[in-house]
């Protein structure tokens, strides 16, 4: 072996010049990536990130950056076979004398979906509530079950709900499972044979990829969306997942979390995303949906709701970062307060403006983030802003000893949004994710009437000034540089 290391030794020492074609190797390696990663035409910090991570990191960080950097995912074909086939079930704008507001506008222009209202949202509180709900709603169905999942476990939770899809399934129930394949890849595949032998059909959302090398793996594109719609009448979405963590009721320590049951126009809508997500998904054309089966006739019309509701979608197939933008713009037209409940906290330089101008304008402004979340790496991002929003006037909360993974915000009396989205690059960039702007006052009363309480049994986070350097600052300062990265 240290002969054939000599030799190798011999034979670099014998090519001429050659530290000056390894430095100019290395210079056009830098030149071309710096290149490709601009026209990316991301944020100036995240695109300094990652030139500076190759620069430091050549070969590791190219490795890095192909599994993990900034890629988009086009689906104009899917979206014009979806028109072609009539799936495309309303394209009315927002009429000038409905009273639409300006939120709702910028929803309509950057989603492609109406305003729209409902007959019924319910807020579900923690995992046995939820769980509960589904299953008794599931065991009504009696033409479709369709759902979106980024984490499904063959847990207790997850089998309790597998039974009631293949119980519907023998009966004759349409069941369709999209289940993402990084979130929930501690699923077997027998796990889910008695649904397929029953009739049901389940399809991974980005399988993993890594033996086809020159097919970039989409490990950091997830579906990070929650939804549930049966008979095309009823539907559930919020932020929570499949699995016991979530089952307060089987786990103390379960995670607190928050879900929502409507009914109404709006249904129609969340319909149109999951049709779009599963025919990405499975490769399936629209034809194999039938249209009279995902849009009843008896579907209520959107005069019949007097709550009024729009689904917020956004992903790495659009670059109008949706769910990101209505929540800077709400927080610009707040007059009174913005209270704003999240797991991971890392905000970008409009969103940071937005919060401390409203703190400093003298509005009520509120962060609720856990106390510690089950990423290390993200409270320490999260706590390096603590010091600015607390200069400005914003009142944070610390959420604990469980897991905080609500993701809830509210503007004045009368906006609320709630969904999947957490409030950081991720959720606002990279994950497919599904969020409800709720526009009525009632419903934004009792959400509020849930996160007062959660306001109360938090801490109160006062000055920051006193904390160490080493255990505190510097790994905060360091998260948040890298977190451009996440």
């Amino acid at each position: 072996m240290l002969a054939l290391f000599d030799s190798l030794r011999l034979w670099l020492d014998g090519i001429a010049h050659l530290g000056t074609i390894l430095a100019v190797a290395y210079l056009l390696y830098l030149l071309a990536l710096t290149g490709w990663i601009m026209l990316q035409k991301r944020e100036p910090v995240a695109t300094l990130s990652w030139i500076l991570s190759l620069a430091l990191l050549p070969y590791l960080g190219l490795f890095i950056y192909y599994l993990l950097g900034p890629q988009k995912v086009k689906r104009q074909r899917l979206r014009r076979g979806r028109a072609r086939s009539g799936m495309e079930h309303y394209s009315d704008v927002c009429p000038p004398d409905a009273g639409c507001t300006e939120l709702a506008k910028v929803a309509q222009a950057t989603t492609g979906l109406a305003p729209s209202s409902a007959t019924e949202v319910t807020w579900l509180v923690d995992g046995a509530t939820t769980y509960a709900a589904l299953i008794e709603a599931i065991g009504q169905a009696r033409d479709h079950v369709h759902l979106e999942y980024y984490i499904f476990n063959p847990d207790h939770a997850g089998t309790a709900l597998r039974d009631a899809l293949v119980e519907r399934a023998r009966a004759g129930v349409q069941v369709r499972l999209l289940l993402d394949a990084v979130g929930s890849s501690a699923l077997p595949a027998r796990f889910l044979r008695p649904l397929l032998d029953a009739g049901g059909e389940a399809v991974w959302f980005h399988p993993r990829q890594l033996l086809k090398p020159f097919k970039r793996p989409w490990l950091n594109l997830r579906t990070h969306r929650k939804l549930v719609i049966i008979d095309g009448q009823l539907a559930f979405t919020g932020g929570i997942n499949i699995t016991d963590e979530e089952d307060e009721s089987r786990n103390p320590n379960a995670y607190r979390d928050l879900h929502m049951r409507l009914r109404g126009h709006v249904v129609r809508s969340l319909q149109l995303v999951f049709a779009e997500d599963w025919l990405y998904a499975s490769g399936q054309e629209p034809s194999r949906f039938d249209i009279a089966r995902l849009w009843p006739a008896d579907m209520p019309l959107r005069g019949d709701g007097s709550i009024d509701a729009q689904v917020l979608v956004s992903g790495p197939d659009s670059g109008w970062e949706t769910i990101h933008r209505l929540h800077v713009a709400a927080i610009q037209e707040a007059n009174e307060r913005v209270w704003l409940v999240t797991p991971y906290f890392v905000p970008g330089e409009a969103a940071r403006m937005a919060l401390t101008s409203a703190a400093l304008g003298g509005l009520d402004v509120r962060l609720l983030v856990p106390k510690m979340s089950d990423s290390w790496f993200v409270t320490q991002a999260a706590r390096s802003y603590f010091d600015e929003l607390l200069h400005a006037g914003v009142k944070i909360y610390e959420y604990g000893p469980r897991m905080l993974h609500t993701k809830a915000f509210i503007a004045d009396d009368d906006v609320c949004i709630v969904g999947s989205a957490n409030f950081d690059h991720r959720s606002f960039r990279l994950n497919f994710e599904l969020s409800m702007m709720i526009s009525d006052r009632d419903r934004v009363a009792e959400l509020a009437t849930l996160l007062q309480a959660e306001f109360d049994s938090a801490t109160r986070v006062h000055d920051e000034a006193g904390r160490s350097l080493w255990l505190h600052r510097l790994p905060e300062a360091f998260a948040r540089l890298a977190s451009p990265l996440l």
